[in-house]
């Protein structure tokens, strides 16, 4: 399975924390110590817990579930929808749509609107409507392809969610915990760890510690998807041994 270092998370930053100030009591297990007013970051609890969280979200890509990404801030918006999207997994990294979770059915419907409004661009009916109407369809579109086009293909609920900074998603992480739906999460020492399942100590504030934790977590989920793949390919090939068994001992039949 995909691992990393303890010399690899050092190396990209990773046990850097937030102020003493700004921490989070429920982070005093993962704080190794304190330097210049800066909380330190247990990287041997890191790596524990970012395997543990790799071979779970390793185990749910394998049964074919897919898996939420988000991160809505600046530096890790870009770092998040490229990794999402080498994987083919759904992710916002734009406003967290409220209810997108606890009234899922209402977003399905906003993403329908959305394929609507362009099917009326394939079949011509759009070019029938005047100036404006055109206008306001297409301003209609612009901001649900802002708030909803990387999750435009999902179609089902995500059987759990990649989070980025917890804090700053907190609604996330409630809409996820009111559905039981397991949180996976990059957690600072200014965050509180027991609102997600599976909480991995991390700087979520710099660009390359957010890229190391997702290029762990990534890797293992196209394990779990290759696993699948290769599952699917040795299944297709027995059945298809079955059916020409079954064919021969037709001909076989027929002959006598």
């Amino acid at each position: 399975m995909s691992r990393t270092t303890f010399k690899e998370l050092l190396e990209a930053g990773v046990h850097f924390g937030h102020l003493k100030k700004k921490w989070n009591p429920g982070m005093a297990p993962y704080v190794f110590m304190e330097k210049n007013g800066i909380h330190i970051i247990d990287l041997n609890k890191t790596v524990a817990m970012l395997d543990q969280a790799s071979a779970a979200m390793k185990q749910i890509a394998r049964s074919g579930k897919n898996i939420l990404f988000v991160a809505t801030k600046k530096q890790a918006k870009s770092i998040v929808s490229e990794f999402a999207e080498s994987i083919n997994m759904p992710y916002i990294t734009e406003r967290w749509p409220g209810g997108l979770l606890t009234n899922f059915s209402t977003i399905r419907k906003s993403i329908k609107k959305m394929d609507s409004i362009d099917k009326m661009g394939e079949d011509g009916t759009l070019s029938t409507l005047s100036k404006r109407e055109r206008l306001q369809i297409s301003r209609t579109r612009e901001k649900l392809e802002r708030n909803l086009g990387s999750i435009s293909k999902m179609n089902r609920m995500p059987s759990a969610i990649f989070i980025v900074d917890i804090t700053k998603e907190h609604i996330a992480v409630s809409e996820a915990a009111k559905l039981g739906i397991p949180t996976f999460a990059m957690v600072d020492t200014n965050s509180d760890p027991n609102t997600v399942s599976f909480p991995i100590p991390s700087n979520d504030d710099s660009a390359k510690s957010i890229s190391k934790i997702l290029e762990v977590v990534v890797g293992a989920i196209k394990e779990g998807l290759s696993d699948r793949e290769q599952a699917d390919a040795k299944k297709l090939k027995e059945k298809a041994e079955e059916i020409k068994a079954e064919e021969i001992k037709a001909e076989e039949i027929t002959e006598k």
